[in-house]
């Protein structure tokens, strides 16, 4: 398939070449010459391409994907099918994904964390209030940009396909990395909605402070366990310079009963907002008393000089006389 699809045109755009290639699908770069813009386009893999109900639903998500609107999430420009594989076309983004970001830094600073979390808390707001679920929160499907801080939220839509009954269909391998941010009603195959995604949220705020997972089994039977059942190890032994706010955000975006969580995303955002504030002010606390005591220090530099000036000045005019 992927020979075949290099160099293809699908209505005006050009297919170039393959960039990525994920459980469920092919991602190759295209362009569209009437407006001179790259694209991706993102296609399912043929193996995936087994029913009409499988079919239908994935067109059907990724259309109401399409209808979404905002600033923190990937623009979807056009659905469709291609021989009987559906695809999406989509906004291509310059930077990487958060989970090949946390590959290479481990993790991130409390300030960076905050900053994505807020954009992440408001886009997922946003999309709830159109009445969709992500269902797939995980850092593979957040693309930060170039800056280290702005971020996107991709594959709306297509993460609906990775409940129980779907992923019965591919191999455990395949769908192992995206179990382990489930929420506990998803992962034991219950009836699910935004605040399934805010505990995704809490488990990749767990990660990026900790640089380490909120849920780590080794295999399936054993993450569904912990997920459901588990506390991950407490945030004050691993990283305890964690302000206190923020430990409990987590710790609440985390609890097995979803009318514990927040309850909105804008709620979240509320939260994060008052810890970003907290973090900005001390920053500039800090930063002012650092200032302030350079400024002294200089000053009592200047003076011992101008005392030693002075005894210099003294001792040389006792000695001309």
């Amino acid at each position: 398939m992927e020979q075949d699809m290099l160099n293809k045109t699908i209505g005006r755009y050009e297919i170039k070449e393959m960039i990525g290639e994920g459980a469920m699908s092919k991602v190759y770069r295209a362009y569209d010459p009437e407006i001179n813009r790259s694209l991706a386009f993102k296609v399912l893999k043929e193996d995936h391409c087994v029913d009409e109900e499988y079919l239908s639903r994935f067109l059907r998500e990724a259309k109401a994907a399409g209808a979404l609107s905002h600033s923190g999430i990937v623009t979807v420009f056009d659905v469709g099918k291609l021989d009987n594989a559906p695809y999406i076309m989509m906004e291509l983004l310059e930077g990487s994904d958060l989970g090949e970001v946390l590959k290479n830094n481990h993790k991130l600073t409390l300030k960076q964390t905050l900053i994505i979390a807020l954009q992440l808390a408001k886009s997922l707001d946003y999309a709830h209030k159109t009445g969709i679920v992500h269902r797939d929160i995980k850092p593979d499907n957040i693309i930060v940009m170039p800056d280290g801080e702005s971020i996107k939220v991709a594959d709306f839509g297509i993460a609906r396909m990775n409940e129980n009954e779907e992923a019965q269909k591919t191999q455990v391998g395949s769908v192992l990395g995206t179990p382990r941010y489930m929420s506990p009603e998803q992962a034991l195959g219950k009836a699910v909605d935004g605040r399934s995604d805010l505990f995704s949220v809490g488990s990749i705020m767990y990660e990026m402070l900790s640089g380490k997972k909120a849920f780590d089994a080794a295999n399936m039977a054993n993450l569904m366990i912990q997920i459901a059942q588990q506390q991950p190890e407490p945030l004050k032994s691993l990283c305890p310079e964690v302000p206190a706010g923020v430990r409990q955000i987590i710790q609440k975006l985390l609890q097995k009963s979803p009318d514990k969580r927040f309850q909105t995303g804008s709620k979240l955002a509320e939260a994060l907002t008052k810890e970003l504030s907290t973090l900005n002010d001390q920053n500039y606390t800090t930063n002012h008393h650092k200032i302030s005591k350079a400024l002294n220090d200089q000053l009592t530099n200047f003076e011992n000089d101008i005392w030693s000036l002075r005894a210099i000045y003294y001792i040389r005019r006792g000695r001309s006389r």
